[in-house]
């Protein structure tokens, strides 16, 4: 199933590319926004982990800096029946994680700073339980590839504004059926919004199972739900610095307060995530 959804995520984006290159520039437009498109979805596919990582700020983590962390993790991953994923670490001060990897065998669970901190063994359990889960259902290659595709479009969005106020990038080519600076701006309003349609293509139930199989891997839902709790009140207080396109790829939306990407969110909400963990049997 998320075979098809990448499936389906990467022809959207060659469909909208194409449709916004006619409209900027006619038929060349099209067959250049065509090539373009499958350029990024090889990328998005092979490299959209490294993109991830970047996006966020993290480094990889040895052993030797973190031999407990590495211990729960190769611990979780073991019963979960996968490889030992890298892991890194994020600066920011707000504690939460990610998971990110094309497969299992190319995974990495990245941590902030600030975990540490506000978790006690079993709620950091909990989390990193979580984000083992990602891998072992499979989720993480579409929430990468919607991470560095949301990114792409977002960014031939800011190309096509700075295009509009200089007067088209070269005129209108309506001579090929383009629509020139009208084309241009319809691809600046446009792009960001299927950079919203793109995250909400991954489904908000991954997370309530992300947090069962992660509940099952630690043995304490107990923990994973106190952790929740903890991170969802402490991004309220602690901004991060994150690109909108990565902010899926988190444990809770790391992004605090309330804003037009707020209305497209991919996390279910805390509390009802919490009331289903504190149901379950272990």
């Amino acid at each position: 199933m998320n075979n098809l959804k990448v499936l389906i995520l990467m022809g959207g984006l060659t469909v909208l590319l194409v449709m916004l290159g006619n409209a900027w520039m006619g038929q060349s437009g099209a067959i250049l926004f065509f090539i373009i498109s499958l350029g990024m979805n090889f990328f998005s596919y092979y490299y959209s982990d490294k993109l991830v990582i970047k996006m966020t700020g993290a480094r990889e983590l040895s052993s030797a800096e973190a031999p407990q962390l590495h211990s729960m993790i190769r611990r979780l991953a073991d019963r979960a029946g996968i490889p030992m994923p890298k892991v890194y670490i994020t600066p920011s001060r707000q504690p939460n994680a990610f998971a990110t990897g094309r497969n299992p065998q190319h995974a990495a669970v990245a941590v902030t700073a600030g975990l540490m901190q506000i978790l006690n063994q079993d709620e950091v359990e909990g989390v990193l339980a979580h984000e083992i889960a990602h891998i072992k259902n499979r989720d993480i290659l579409i929430g990468t590839i919607a991470a560095s595709l949301a990114g792409a479009i977002s960014m031939l969005a800011n190309v096509a504004q700075w295009g509009a106020m200089f007067g088209g990038l070269g005129g209108s080519r309506d001579d090929e059926g383009g629509g020139g600076l009208i084309g241009l701006l319809a691809m600046a309003i446009l792009a960001p919004i299927a950079a919203m349609i793109i995250q909400m293509a991954i489904s908000r139930s991954r997370e309530y199972q992300a947090d069962a199989t992660g509940a099952r891997l630690s043995g304490s839902p107990r923990g994973l739900s106190n952790a929740l709790l903890k991170l969802e009140a402490s991004a309220q207080r602690i901004p991060m610095e994150v690109s909108p396109s990565a902010a899926h790829m988190f444990i809770v939306n790391p992004l605090s307060g309330f804003n037009l990407a707020s209305l497209f969110s991919t996390h279910p909400a805390t509390a009802d995530r919490v009331k289903r963990l504190n149901s379950m049997q272990v």
